[in-house]
């Protein structure tokens, strides 16, 4: 982490410049294209809505694994490219340059574990959430219960509030309200896309929205290099965009800190003196990219969903290749954004900062919005705010439905074992509301954090508290002597040695190069990614080390849920299989013969505005239920789709290799 001498100083101002009061967004062509936009994605999920059994359990698992790979694909990216994306990887691309790419292909190696290695064995093993494949795997309920309790943190840390702060940035710069009525505003129309679309919908406009969101973002980028004159006129401008206001008070700014680093167009970088140290961009990053390509509830959901593994592989391999653009569609224009507005965006002076974005550790988040307000002529703007929005509340209603999810099947079944379905959803909408309410509150701490870089902050939180559920997952799969006492003590003591980083960190404050922060060079002085490294490493240990001092796990309770098991045949017995299942009481013969009134309209637009349906899941015979049990598990492919997606796999490593060494 780079530091300057500190210096007490007033905070005396430079000239502040006049902020632009015109909004961008007021114009009949914008506000056609943003209305169209809605609708059309409305009527997606409508349609959707309408297609899909959301009112009943069976019709959902049976159309479980119906989805085929161009959506899948689609919906991955999607998932994973929201606003923060654009806002994250631009600012830090103004910030640092092209090594912030290097995240993005390195999900190119990531995605194929995904799907050749941790698939097969969530589908073998039945399973259709995370915290249930470890309960299967181990025994016991804590891991369950703390890796939805720790899902739920990183939610709240990472993805909704940036989430959140990134839509409000945009709203802010297109039509300049205060961030926090901007992220009001967001939450209401969510709300209403939530309720209309209904989840069910979210995995087709997610495959809308990959279409229009890189059409959108192709015309931007050949808007960004026309106006700078082509790829070598940018390398040679970007190394001099340097802001004009350099010093406040009696204090000249570090030049280190403004000046574009020498290594800007290099993704491998000094493993000491290098913000991005490569050890940490190839290891430590892997590590968490592992985390959230292969543990995650979103991501893994999606390619549960698949018809077959074949359709699990190519939506993987789709996946890997769209995730080669980000650094030609956010990362360059990131850049391109401070050469065309040096002052705004690399701005190092705090009272100037704030002056041009409210924040006095710079303006970096800004560079996107700033170039999608300022280049894009009238009616493309309104399609690339309305696009950043949509993605937004596309991801943050998935979010809020896995949050909502895991809050009320893995936590509050076990307060209230008898809730009735209607009391369980309504203590989900509860639980959003409070997650909402926590969101909004530490967004004044994400502003801060990072020198204002979005997605550095992303990356950092997760190498606190992501690195030990990765280290379990793992030694799960590839490591059957592990059992549930290594692997809770592993993931408690992981936890409490990541979270002592991070409340130091946010304590003493990440401050900027022009205000370094005091936080001791012991505690911040090791770079996230090699904290990443070492967390990741201790917890492996203390999970080998616990679990070799305990009993193992019998096989028998391990068929198919580990890769030296994973072809086993025989019927497993399940490890505390009848522990924590929910309490109904049971249907009475005169409950199923019952003959209920037909409710009144206002009662069926209650039912159906909050998702309460009167319809019951149909029973199962034995046979059904059987094929039903082979279908969720079955992993085989055709020999020919086989070969086919094996040969692509090879194809994206040659080209994730390719493009690594082409601008190490």
């Amino acid at each position: 982490m780079e530091t300057s001498s500190s210096v007490q100083v007033s905070m005396t101002t430079t000239p502040a410049p006049k902020k632009d009061d015109v909004i961008p967004i007021n114009n009949p062509a914008d506000i056609s294209v943003i209305v169209l936009y809605f609708v059309v994605v409305l009527a997606v999920g409508v349609w959707a809505m309408v297609r899909t059994n959301r009112g009943t359990v069976g019709g959902f698992f049976l159309a479980g694994r119906s989805m085929v790979w161009w959506p899948i694909g689609a919906s991955l990216f999607a998932s994973n490219i929201g606003s923060g994306h654009f806002v994250g990887l631009a600012g830090t691309g103004a910030a640092g340059g092209i090594v912030i790419g290097g995240f993005e292909w390195n999900a190119l190696v990531v995605v194929i574990f995904l799907g050749w290695i941790f698939v097969p064995i969530y589908v073998k093993a039945g399973v259709v959430t995370m915290p249930e494949y470890l309960m299967k795997r181990f025994g016991g309920q804590r891991i369950r219960i703390y890796l939805s309790v720790l899902s739920l943190l990183l939610y709240v840390f990472t993805k909704i509030s940036a989430d959140m702060f990134s839509g409000g940035i945009f709203i802010q710069e297109a039509m300049k309200l205060n961030i926090y009525l901007a992220i009001i505003m967001l939450l209401l129309i969510t709300a209403l896309y939530t309720v209309t679309g209904g989840l069910a919908a979210v995995i087709y406009t997610d495959t809308l929205q990959t279409f229009i969101m890189l059409v959108g973002s192709f015309i931007l980028m050949g808007f960004a290099f026309n106006r700078v004159g082509g790829y070598d006129s940018f390398v040679e401008k970007y190394m001099n965009a340097i802001p004009n206001a350099t010093s406040y008070g009696n204090v000249t700014v570090d030049p280190k800190c403004y000046t574009p680093r020498p290594d800007s167009f290099h993704i491998f970088r000094d493993p000491i003196t290098g913000d991005m140290p490569w050890p940490g961009l190839v290891f430590g990053l892997t590590i968490l990219a592992t985390w959230y390509w292969c543990t995650d509830q979103v991501i893994v959901q999606r390619c549960l969903s698949a018809k077959n593994m074949s359709h699990v592989k190519a939506g993987c391999i789709m996946c890997g290749y769209l995730k080669l653009l980000p650094m030609f569609l956010m990362v360059f224009p990131g850049m391109i954004s401070r050469i065309l507005y040096t002052n705004e965006v690399a701005c190092v002076v705090p009272s100037v900062c704030k002056e041009y974005c409210g924040t006095e550790v710079g303006c970096t988040n800004f560079a996107y919005p700033k170039m999608v307000v300022d280049l894009m002529p009238d009616g493309l703007r309104g399609l690339m705010l309305s696009v950043m929005l949509a993605s937004l509340m596309s991801s943050l209603t998935s979010i809020f439905n896995s949050a909502s999810t895991l809050f009320t099947m893995d936590i509050y079944t076990k307060v209230r074992p008898k809730a009735s379905e209607r009391e369980l959803m309504l203590a989900g909408r509860v639980f959003i509301l409070i997650l909402i309410g926590i969101s909004i509150a530490w967004i004044p701490i994400l502003q801060s954090a990072q020198s204002g870089q979005l997605f550095d902050y992303m990356q950092s939180v997760t190498s606190y508290l992501g690195p030990p559920i990765a280290s379990v997952f793992l030694l799960a799969i590839f490591c059957k002597r592990v059992n549930e006492q290594g692997a809770f003590w592993g993931l408690v003591i992981g936890l409490l040695i990541g979270l002592s980083r991070m409340i130091a960190e946010f304590a003493f404050g990440t401050g900027s190069c022009a205000n370094p922060s005091n936080c001791p060079k012991i505690i911040c002085g090791i770079h996230y990614l090699y904290f990443a490294l070492i967390l990741f490493a201790t917890s492996t240990l203390i999970v080998l080390g616990v679990s070799l001092l305990t009993p193992p796990i019998e096989d028998k309770h391990l068929y198919r849920l580990c890769w030296s098991l994973r072809n086993n045949t025989e019927e497993r017995i399940d490890l505390d299989a009848d522990e924590w299942k929910n309490e109904e009481a049971p249907e009475s013969k005169h409950d199923i013969d019952e003959v209920k009134p037909e409710p009144s309209c206002w009662k069926k637009a209650y039912n159906c505005f909050c998702g309460f349906e009167d319809k019951k899941a149909p029973t199962l015979s034995q046979e059904e239920q059987e094929a039903l049990e082979k279908k969720l598990t079955d992993t085989s492919e055709l020999p020919l789709w086989r070969n086919v997606v094996n040969i692509n796999a090879i194809i994206l490593l040659a080209v994730a290799v390719f493009c690594h060494a082409f601008f190490a």
